[in-house]
């Protein structure tokens, strides 16, 4: 669901804009507002997951979504809108890290693992096409109120079937209490229930924010504005006083110890960059299909939908393409398919659907193959009470990509022209971020031992 929310309003911004006589270098927010309170507010939520129980968070993520996406259907105001937008990411910032860290708990690590999170990317990947294909229904035959709408049904009785299929509550801290063998150790288990890194989160949120705000208005006010320039070095100090209060902090967000670990560097690294791609292809794309081809909403969803398809066929195959070649290699072909698609999209006709746009396939090959490849390098290693963080700082890392794609793209399209020249200019830096992560991948996997690579 929550990545079907991401992609279903794609669909939608243009009908959005219209009915809300929203400028169309402000509906780029209904995108980059739900990305920036997911981005900044994972980490937190990771670390929740892991010290209050997994599915306790899940459960009340999903109840926080469904309401704010309640909240964002019946929206008449454009700022009401946003700002519902905004508590579902924060909704989903506790969703995304509690359930992937509940798989990656479950299941040993090695090839079950990888199987279970390479299942957990094919689901993600059903709901990718669903909100591309319902999407386009629900503008065409109702309205774009319904792809908030949808949500609530199904992310209430998701919230009410949990209790019962995840089973019991499990924290850290209730681990830690029952295999201590003092009182001392209880105390400290229940003393860290008590000491979430609250600012941590809003310092890592400011950071992140100013950060999307910079990029997304530098065409607007010009670079060299000094509301762009201010925005830019609050965040830097921001980010600096976040690392610095990590250090301190009994429990922060983020051991910076953590990020000494190779893989986990190279996952987030990865994820980040795949994020920046895809966010800002998925925008891209719907506005050029329906704005510059002047195609409807269901076909712009049907147009994009098999790069999902090919997604899901990738999750349910690619642990067994892994297990041949190794986790390190495959990112290399993944990315670097990603990369080939972006470079054939630089060719984007300027009327009339073109077999090119079946390119899709390939970068939807890639961008799963890629996020499953580093979920997978990310939560080696780690220990299982640290696999909410771990599962936080993957999703944090994709989502910070996303909401800087979601806004830079569209910047160098409109910078361009605002016509086809520019989204073929925003495929090409799209195609650059897929280089960059092909270049991280190719370094990755020759600078480890053949065993270390599988």
């Amino acid at each position: 669901m929550v990545v079907l929310d991401f992609s279903i309003v794609n669909v939608a911004l243009p009908s959005i804009e219209r009915e809300l006589h929203m400028a169309a270098d402000s509906v780029q927010w209904i995108v980059t507002g739900y990305a920036i309170s997911f981005g900044g507010l994972l980490i937190l939520g990771g670390r929740a997951a892991d010290l209050l129980g997994r599915r306790r968070m899940f459960v009340a993520g999903l109840i926080a979504f469904s309401l704010a996406s309640l909240a964002g259907g019946l929206a008449k105001d454009p700022m009401l809108l946003i700002a519902a937008r905004v508590v579902q990411g924060a909704g989903a910032a506790i969703v995304a890290p509690a359930a992937l860290s509940l798989i990656t708990t479950g299941f040993p690590e090695g090839p079950e693992r990888t199987r279970a999170i390479g299942l957990y990317g094919s689901v993600a990947s059903v709901g990718f096409v669903s909100g591309q294909v319902l999407g386009g229904v629900l503008v065409q035959f109702t309205s774009w109120r319904w792809v908030f709408l949808v949500n609530v049904p199904v992310g209430l009785i998701a919230a009410a079937l949990s209790p019962s299929i995840l089973g019991p509550v499990k924290t850290a801290a209730k681990t830690a209490a029952k295999t201590a063998a003092t009182t001392a150790a209880k105390v400290t288990a229940r003393t860290r229930l008590r000491r979430l890194d609250l600012r941590g989160a809003l310092l890592i949120t400011v950071a992140v924010t100013l950060v999307v705000f910079a990029v997304s208005q530098g065409v607007v006010l010009g670079w060299t504005s000094p509301l762009v320039i201010g925005s830019v070095v609050i965040a830097v100090a921001a980010g600096a006083i976040f690392a610095k209060a990590e250090t301190r902090h009994p429990d922060p967000l983020i051991r910076l110890s953590l990020l000494r670990r190779k893989g986990l560097r190279e996952g987030t690294t990865l994820t980040f960059l795949l994020g920046l791609w895809n966010g800002g292809e998925m925008l891209v794309l719907s506005l050029y299909l329906q704005q510059v081809l002047h195609e409807s909403p269901l076909f712009t969803g049907l147009v994009i939908a098999p790069q999902g398809v090919v997604g899901f066929m990738m999750g349910m195959l690619g642990p067994r393409l892994a297990g041949r070649i190794g986790i390190r290699r495959l990112l290399v072909v993944t990315a670097a398919a990603s990369a080939v698609g972006f470079l054939v999209l630089t060719h984007l006709p300027a009327t009339g659907y073109s077999p090119v746009l079946f390119v899709v396939t390939l970068i939807g090959f890639g961008t799963a193959g890629t996020a499953m490849g580093s979920t997978v390098l990310a939560s080696r290693g780690m220990a299982d009470a640290d696999q909410g963080l771990v599962g936080g700082m993957i999703n944090t890392s994709r989502q910070i990509g996303a909401a800087v794609g979601a806004a830079l793209l569209p910047a160098v399209a409109q910078a361009v022209s605002g016509g086809v020249s520019g989204d073929r200019a925003a495929m090409l830096t799209a195609a650059v971020a897929a280089l960059a992560a092909t270049a991280v991948a190719w370094r990755a996997a020759h600078l480890v031992p053949a065993r270390a690579a599988s």
